[in-house]
């Protein structure tokens, strides 16, 4: 359920736009000036209010009131140059008339729990370039020319479209030198290597919860559809036919495998699962869901014009992922964390 009452929701949504970007309503709602609401029933198909009407939720089903921005944020792309950042605005575009279900909709129904707060999206933009710069997926090098400027731009754009459903207006380049303070950065860095380097009894890693196996299980269960279907979008290549049916196919028998999974703390109807072994659960579970995150900057990549041929071997490599950590997911015992 949502966190507001009826009496809360007006002040609530009053801070749309500002540092908070979507809100999670659970009582009837007038969609505020400026705002945008996203219902979304049960199996996670989400549609639009418009600003002025009523949101009410049934049970069972979720809503949330958004505000479309701009947001702005400062970017640090390569950790090892805390320095060189870019500076990035970017808006909930108006609905595209093409697809049934807008990308940021999933995004909140899928990833967003009651609240989007704008500096939690920048940090899920930060990491997402980071992961795609650091798989050589996007190009940003030191004293960059205009036209790998123009070609890095490019496939970020679509990154953030693809993955969030936002759109980048504005990025360029930022020195962020005077806001470091890179005696406290080093000593920062020290610290950690120093637990790195620790023997494993003196690390005490923070234990995953049952809360990010549902989480992670909720995307899943909403987002592989929507991937398979983007990628039946495409002409792939002649000859891949076949190739391109088995891929599609192995995503299929994933999402199947997600929407039975058992719960996590029974090995049996009546046997309760040892806690390790839920830890192992999760952990795989969580795995599963860091290669959704893969799948869409693959799409984004098909999207940008990469030949589909260069990338069949990646999203082979994903749906075996996918499979693996899906059925180890299920397994009782017997596979390694």
């Amino acid at each position: 359920m949502g966190i507001f009452r009826r009496s809360e929701c007006v002040g609530a949504l009053a801070a749309l736009g500002a540092d908070t970007v979507a809100l999670r309503i659970a009582a009837p709602c007038i969609v505020p000036p400026g705002c945008v609401g996203v219902a979304c029933d049960r199996q996670g198909v989400t549609h639009r209010v418009s600003e002025g009407e009523r949101v009410n939720p049934p049970a069972g089903a979720a809503a949330w009131c958004f505000h479309p921005g701009p947001y702005t944020a400062d970017l640090v792309p390569f950790e090892a140059a805390p320095e060189a950042g870019i500076s990035l605005a970017w808006v909930v575009d108006s609905p595209d008339p093409r697809v049934g279900q807008q990308r940021f909709d999933l995004f909140l129904a899928s990833e967003c729990g009651e609240r989007l707060d704008a500096a939690a999206l920048a940090a899920s933009v930060e990491a997402a370039l980071r992961r795609e710069l650091a798989q050589g997926q996007l190009d940003l090098p030191p004293c960059a020319t205009l036209a790998e400027w123009d070609a890095f731009r490019a496939g970020f754009d679509e990154l953030m479209y693809t993955r969030f459903g936002i759109t980048v207006e504005h990025c360029a380049p930022s020195d962020l030198s005077g806001g470091r303070d890179y005696a406290a950065m080093l000593l920062a860095r020290a610290a950690a290597t120093t637990q790195a380097e620790a023997p494993p009894a003196a690390a005490a890693p923070p234990a995953p919860q049952a809360a990010d196996d549902a989480r992670a299980l909720r995307r899943l269960f909403l987002e592989l559809p929507r991937i398979a279907a983007a990628l039946r979008m495409f002409d792939w290549p002649p000859g891949q036919f076949q190739r391109r049916q088995a891929l599609l196919q192995r995503l299929g028998d994933a999402g199947l495998s997600v929407a039975t999974m058992p719960s996590l703390e029974l090995e049996a109807p009546g046997r309760p699962l040892c806690a390790s072994q839920q830890a192992r659960r999760i952990g795989h579970s969580m795995r599963a869901a860091v290669s959704l995150d893969e799948a869409w900057a693959m799409l984004a990549r098909l999207k940008g014009g990469e030949p589909q041929a260069a990338i069949f071997d990646d999203a082979e490599r994903i749906a075996a992922n996918l499979e693996h950590d899906c059925a180890a997911r299920r397994a009782a015992g017997g596979y390694a964390a």
